[in-house]
């Protein structure tokens, strides 16, 4: 009863700390806009009419009623707001120019994986209560090395999740070369058990075919990283396609980073050390980036579910820019669309919230000055940010 009543708790607060409910809600209306709905729907002009945080009509032309205050987009482009399911937040005294850059970039949901689990839910809440101006943050857990537990510490580390209303684990990391230990794979076993009992789900970074082969067949369902260590043949990414295993790509990852960190014309690393003897475990000579690319590329056309974790810490227009760039090289921007928005949403399990502009989802939405379907780089033109019918980023002043 005790463990039913917990998992009740957590399912509680994950419902909270996701925004389910809205806090701070406004009525809105957006008139003369490109609606990108992101299933596939284009509106050349169009209105978007939101009520109690939520998109109440969506549709051509003018609203047959109107609610709150009234934007006229004037042409601007309207998005599902970006959703980054990978990124390092840190609190402290910097946190509220973070959380606004983030904003700024048109972020509107992010999932942590910096930082104590409990330091982020302080900072959720503070998001939440309105005390700080951010986009929606969903704690995880501290990446943990498979190899340095056994199963019965692996549980305890979901257990302690759990009692903090934490609803994902942070990283598990398997040996990417020549792939995990039988070992690892218990202890990664017993926190997937562990995991469904109490409401947490695993999170495994597994950057090598033999270590996200290992996963899948152990059965886990959210995998951080696409491999970048070899090539993923097509049979392997459609098994995990038929796994129903979704899949998080920071395809810059390996790519040389320019003008973030100085602007010498050098490249960098994503951490800002030299490219491409910087790279972080690396396989040499910088072949990461081609394996990010070109893996992402087969396993979204094997049909997996390949959503967006970008991994930076560095200024989020800049690895927004960085990401989108790399994405570019192998992907359609309707692909890009699809990909950003409603596969991240559904590496979340928020697939009924966010993700696309359609009625009965959360208003979180971006208008950008541009076509976003014209080329990446009008991604990169936010003008105004709303989350949850709240503008956020006013840009209409």
């Amino acid at each position: 009863m005790a463990r039913a009543s917990r998992a009740v708790a957590l399912a509680v607060g994950l419902a909270a700390l996701l925004g389910l409910a809205p806090a701070f809600a406004q009525e809105l209306t957006i008139t003369n806009a490109r609606i990108i709905v992101g299933n596939g729907e284009v509106i050349p002009e169009g209105s978007i009419v939101v009520r109690n945080g939520r998109i109440a009509a969506v549709g051509r032309g003018a609203p047959a009623t109107t609610a709150g205050r009234v934007i006229n987009a004037r042409g601007l482009s309207a998005m599902p707001g970006f959703i980054d399911a990978h990124r390092h937040v840190y609190t402290g005294p910097d946190e509220k120019k973070q959380m606004q850059a983030l904003l700024d970039a048109g972020f509107t949901t992010v999932l942590s994986v910096g930082g104590s689990p409990e330091a982020i839910v302080a900072l959720r809440d503070r998001i939440e209560q309105g005390a700080t101006n951010g986009p929606r943050i969903i704690p995880s857990g501290t990446p943990v090395l498979a190899a340095n537990l056994n199963p019965e510490q692996a549980r305890a580390e979901i257990r302690k999740l759990a009692a903090l209303t934490v609803g994902y684990t942070g990283e598990v990391l398997l040996a990417p070369l020549p792939g995990p230990s039988a070992a690892e794979v218990e202890t990664l076993k017993a926190m997937l058990d562990e995991g469904r009992q109490r409401g947490v789900k695993v999170q495994v970074h597994a950057v090598s075919t033999p270590a996200m082969s290992a996963a899948v067949e152990a059965g886990v369902k959210l995998l951080v990283h696409v491999p970048n260590k070899d090539w993923i043949p097509k049979e392997t990414a459609q098994q995990l396609a038929a796994a129903g295993t979704h899949i998080l790509m920071a395809i810059g990852f390996g790519s040389p980073v320019f003008g973030v960190f100085a602007d010498d014309n050098k490249p960098r690393f994503r951490d800002g050390k030299p490219w491409p003897e910087g790279i972080i475990d690396g396989v040499g000579g910088g072949k990461e980036a081609g394996y990010s690319m070109v893996n992402s590329r087969t396993l979204f056309d094997a049909g997996a579910v390949l959503g967006n974790g970008m991994d930076t810490t560095y200024d989020p227009r800049a690895g927004l820019s960085q990401e989108l760039r790399s994405m570019n090289v192998v992907f359609s921007t309707r692909d890009m669309v699809k990909i950003m928005g409603p596969n991240t949403a559904a590496y979340l399990g928020l697939g009924d919230a966010i993700g696309t502009l359609e009625t009965g989802k959360l208003a979180d939405i971006v208008l950008l000055d541009g076509d976003p379907l014209e080329g990446y780089w009008n991604w990169l033109r936010a003008r105004t940010v709303i989350k949850e019918g709240r503008v956020v980023v006013d840009g209409q002043n």
